[in-house]
């Protein structure tokens, strides 16, 4: 009896496992008891308290699931938010977290983001949002590039035209394989094979010194066709849009990551995550396949929306995400962006102020559409032509071309084409990109720009460097989904302690300090 039996006392007012416990006790949690069937004996630990249990951990940095059963059997804090239960191990932790978490955790997620907000401590003004590559838990060298796959299909498929032929000319048939069918057709062509075989009582043989039959040889043959464009077809449904795939994970996509330790622009497995931070608080997170993130802003902000449930009436994001179709999608919505241009940084450049062939340094006449070079020569729109996107969006490009660039003794500086200079502009990503440029020069604009660098960059380095999470323990985007919502909770939940303890509660944005 040298412990005293209740802990209460051993456990500070002010400590951070008091303020987790109250915030996570009045959540609705329907959908994590709905995972658990009815039948059969109940968990050795109520799912409420497991929860608390897994973002503490995460909260402290502590992601194993044997050292979480570990800090259980040992740390006081642990202890208390069992509240006298067994301590699980580390088999009924890591179950709990992939088994029966992977579908409330999200729902979980947001609603404590809408008791952020219900309690004033989010502005609801704007939303920084960024993104940064993790390492997925894959080996860096499984790598299955799609250019690859349809190399070596499209040269079996050759060979598979040549072996059918002599395979109509021996059996007398009239057997095709075509681009679209081809599997289900060698299918045919291996049953009418082995049905040959029975009927001619062929022998197997092999070994050497043996002497294999014509019908041995074609089922053989088309076995193996048969077998590697099974595996060809299953790598296609594996890329799921994407150029490569990884086979320890096949969620994973291979990517530039920032922490390029050999400096040879090594790629490795990974996830791209993308988060929106409001006053300091990651209030939306999401996973992604895709290294860029230009195609990630809008399905972002789609399932942010619906998660929390209201809209934010400005957008900040880096260069990165600029693109006509996140403008666009931003207008439909009302939403103001404070987006920085790509090119933003090239434009206070001397170089980029004195090259010819900038669109930006011609002058250009609204009234007539045309544009004049540095020569004095005119460039006029002859047709405009549309492209599609990846995800589908249509955009319209008007083509310039000049008068007559022969004899122009700029040509040279000016365009590298053998004939006239042509321009490509989207006339409408122009008029947005000016829209997103005047707002981010504004007062307002400067000040979320700053704190964007401040509060959503300085969010990727805490948990990056501070909670030492650079790699994923899970696989599969579900799983590594519910691992960064876990890291996010803890995030917020430190967050708002610190806040509460420094009686910073409800402060939005940092000030601009001018000399």
């Amino acid at each position: 009896m040298v412990l005293p039996l209740s802990l209460e006392g051993l456990v500070p007012n002010d400590d951070s496992v008091r303020l987790l416990s109250h915030e996570l006790e009045d959540l609705d949690y329907s959908k994590l008891y709905q995972a658990y069937s009815a039948k059969g004996r109940n968990p050795a630990v109520d799912p409420k308290t497991m929860f608390k249990i897994l973002t503490y951990a995460y909260s402290q940095t502590i992601y194993s699931s044997r050292k979480i059963e570990t800090a259980c059997r040992r740390d006081i804090n642990f202890m208390w938010l069992l509240a006298g239960a067994k301590a699980p191990d580390h088999s009924t932790i890591a179950r709990f977290r992939t088994g029966f978490l992977a579908e409330a955790c999200e729902d979980l997620f947001y609603q404590m983001v809408r008791r952020l907000a219900s309690a004033g401590e989010l502005s609801q003004e704007t939303v920084f949002i960024d993104g940064t590559k993790l390492e997925a838990c894959a080996n860096k060298y499984t790598f299955v590039w799609k250019k690859s796959v349809g190399k070596w299909e499209e040269k079996m498929f050759r060979r598979i035209q040549d072996a059918v032929q002599l395979l109509n000319q021996d059996y007398i048939q009239s057997f095709t394989v075509q681009l679209e069918t081809r599997t289900q057709d060698l299918q045919k062509i291996c049953s009418f094979l082995e049905e040959t075989c029975g009927l001619q009582n062929t022998v197997f043989v092999c070994g050497r010194g043996k002497r294999k039959s014509r019908n041995q040889k074609y089922l053989e043959l088309f076995r193996r066709f048969l077998e590697r464009q099974t595996t060809y077809d299953w790598h296609t449904a594996s890329f799921q849009g994407r150029n490569n795939y990884c086979k320890t994970d096949p969620d994973a996509t291979f990517m530039h990551m920032k922490d390029d330790h050999m400096r040879n622009a090594q790629l490795k497995p990974g996830y791209n995550v993308q988060i929106g931070v409001d006053s300091e608080y990651i209030a939306a997170v999401d996973i992604f396949q895709d290294r860029n993130d230009v195609w990630t802003l809008v399905p972002f902000l789609k399932t942010m929306e619906e998660r929390l449930g209201f809209r934010y009436p400005s957008v900040t994001a880096d260069s990165g995400y600029e693109s006509e179709e996140g403008y666009s999608f931003l207008r439909e919505n009302h939403q103001k962006p404070y987006i920085k241009p790509q090119t933003y940084e090239k434009w206070k450049k001397r170089s980029f102020k004195k090259d010819i062939s900038k669109r930006e340094n011609m002058d250009y006449k609204e009234e007539h559409d045309v544009y004049t070079c540095h020569a004095g020569r005119k460039l006029t729109a002859r047709y405009i032509k549309k492209q599609k996107s990846k995800s589908g969006y249509e955009s319209k490009v008007t083509v310039y071309e000049c008068e007559d660039c022969s004899g122009c003794p700029h040509k040279e500086k000016c365009t590298k084409t053998k004939g006239n200079k042509r321009l490509y502009i989207s006339k409408s990503f122009i008029e947005k990109r000016n829209e997103s440029y005047q707002n981010i020069l504004s007062e307002t604009g400067t000040c979320y720009r700053m704190n964007r660098s401040i509060q959503v960059e300085g969010a990727f380095g805490v948990l990056k460097n501070d909670y030492e999470f650079q790699r994923f323990l899970l696989r599969g985007k579900t799983k590594v989904k519910l691992e960064i919502l876990l890291l996010c909770f803890g995030y917020n939940i430190n967050k708002l302690h610190a806040k509460i303890q420094g009686d910073r509660t409800e402060s939005y944005l940092f000030s601009l300090k001018t000399a």
